[in-house]
Formats: structure tokens, sequence, C-alpha cells
């Protein structure tokens, strides 16, 4: 494995830390998650399988420990991991587009959304939700919502990352 990739997608899991930990917990506790956001951009910036393992493992972990949701820990180290292959897949559907800006935005959006999903059903069964909270009131509340931003994150992040890599020469994207 490149250690210069290994180091880039620390530093991307390092923002999203910071952006997960600032965010305070709202309905039921639950962020708006940003970290995935910066997932899906290592993602995208770097598509192989072992790194989609360790980002998506290492953001579930750090999600977890920066947690506000109510025994959100499990359901945070299940969601991660699924929605960085689910999103992976995604990407290789349109991979010929990924570049595109806007794609990468929908994409984002997309990811959010399966990740909200799999993060409130396994909450659901795992630990009930908190309170008087719905499945479809959190969905509704907060998925959107976090994936609406995730989009607009992506927009201003993605193409300054391919900027940087690109004059960097930090690596060679395929």
């Amino acid at each position: 494995m490149n250690t210069r990739v290994l180091v880039l997608m620390s530093l991307l899991v390092g923002m999203g830390a910071v952006l997960h930990a600032a965010m305070p917990g709202v309905l039921g506790g639950m962020k708006l998650d940003l970290m995935l956001t910066m997932m899906f951009l290592g993602i995208l910036l770097f598509p192989e399988k072992k790194n989609v393992l360790i980002i998506g493992i290492v953001a579930g972990v750090i999600s977890a420990l920066t947690t506000t949701f109510p025994a959100g820990q499990i359901p945070n180290m299940i969601d991660k991991p699924i929605s960085a292959f689910a999103f992976f897949g995604l990407f290789l559907l349109v991979k010929k587009y990924s570049r595109n800006v806007v794609v990468a935005s929908i994409l984002a959006a997309v990811g959010t959304v399966v990740s909200g999903t799999i993060f409130l059903g396994s909450a659901l069964l795992i630990a009930g939700l908190p309170g008087t909270s719905t499945f479809f009131g959190l969905f509704i509340g907060i998925v959107l919502p976090t994936a609406a931003m995730s989009a607009v994150l992506m927009i201003i992040v993605y193409p300054i990352a391919q900027q940087i890599i690109k004059r960097s020469r930090l690596i060679i994207q395929s």
C-alpha cells in the first residue's frame, strides 16, 4: 500500500473527525455526519478496494468515538464500512463521469442517504431509537439535510482536492 495514499486518507479522516466532533447532536442525539463526505472524498480520490475497506473501518471507529446518539457506537461501526462499499459500487457504475463535480456531489448525496438508512436501521434493531423519535422523523430531519450538506460540501472540496493532488504530483490518478 502506498504510504502517501495512507497519509492523505488519514488527513481526510482527521478533517472528518473534526467536523463530526464539532457538530452538535440534534434530533435524538443524531448528528449531521460530515465524516461521510470526507470518507466519500477519499474513495473518489483513491478508488481501490483496500483503500475503501481501510477508510470505511477507520471512519466507523472514529464516528463511534464521537457520536452523541444513544448506543450509536455499534451502528456507526456497521454503517461506515457498508456505506463505503456501497458508495464504491456506485462510483464504479459511473466511473467514466466521476471526475465531474456534479456527479461526485450526487454520489455523495446518495451515499449519505444509504448511510443514514443503514445507521438508523441498525440502531433501530440493536437498541431502538431514542425517546419518541421515529425512523422517518430522523430520516427526514437529519439524513436528508445531511445529504444536501454533503452534496454542497463535495461541490466545494472535490475540485480543490483534485487540484492539490494534480499540482503536487503526490499520486497519479487513474
